[in-house]
């Protein structure tokens, strides 16, 4: 059985390219992307890395810290991230795990024998501040993954922790939000001051909180 939304993210250490770590020694209280390839030197992979690195302000300010997996060694990463570099206009410089024995693609369930039984899939974690796990997500080898909804959904999860609200289909920042249904309405004006719209007693919208 894989991991749920809600569970709790298997803590582990490893080599990456920035040193040993410890996975919740190194994200402390940020939150997390652990995001997996399924080898060094492919190419959608290798426009993904150069896409995160591009993004790093944007991942900082969302207190976000990024790792990505591969089953390939150290030295193959280091060699694998002097293409991304030229290739991408950028500098990776958060952490590639080298998960040569695939310890930590066990404990994420990244193998997906009828995709590939010694490679991993192409998956995605948001591990919260708790080290729960908020989102899961799984790519077929062939697409790229759209960094930008990412980001998206990492918003939309910092917004239900901080003010319970959810976001509707298609949200994007700065749009409104949907109160959530365990908020009474006539809570609502205490909690949401810049007011409220009722469309239905279930669907309740307000300007998003922290804009």
């Amino acid at each position: 059985m894989g991991l749920r939304l809600g569970d709790d993210a298997p803590n582990f250490k490893a080599q990456t390219t920035i040193g040993d770590i410890d996975f919740y020694d190194y994200i402390k209280d940020s939150w997390a992307v652990l995001y997996s390839h399924p080898s060094d030197f492919t190419p959608v992979c290798t426009t993904e890395l150069g896409r995160t690195a591009q993004l790093k302000s944007e991942f900082e300010k969302r207190n976000v810290k990024v790792l990505a997996l591969s089953v390939d060694g150290v030295e193959d990463h280091l060699k694998w991230v002097q293409d991304i570099n030229e290739t991408q206009n950028t500098t990776v410089d958060f952490p590639i795990i080298a998960d040569e024995d695939r310890h930590v693609a066990e404990l994420y369930d990244m193998i997906h024998p009828n995709a590939s039984a010694t490679f991993t899939v192409r998956s995605v974690f948001v591990i919260g501040p708790d080290k729960k796990v908020k989102l899961t997500l799984t790519y077929p080898a062939s697409t790229g993954r759209n960094f930008y909804e990412i980001l998206r959904v990492i918003d939309s999860l910092q917004l239900t922790a901080e003010y319970s609200v959810a976001t509707p289909a298609d949200w994007k920042d700065g749009e409104d939000v949907i109160v959530v249904p365990a908020i009474k309405t006539e809570d609502i004006p205490a909690k949401f001051p810049k007011g409220f719209t009722e469309i239905k007693p279930y669907l309740r919208v307000t300007p998003q909180p922290n804009k």
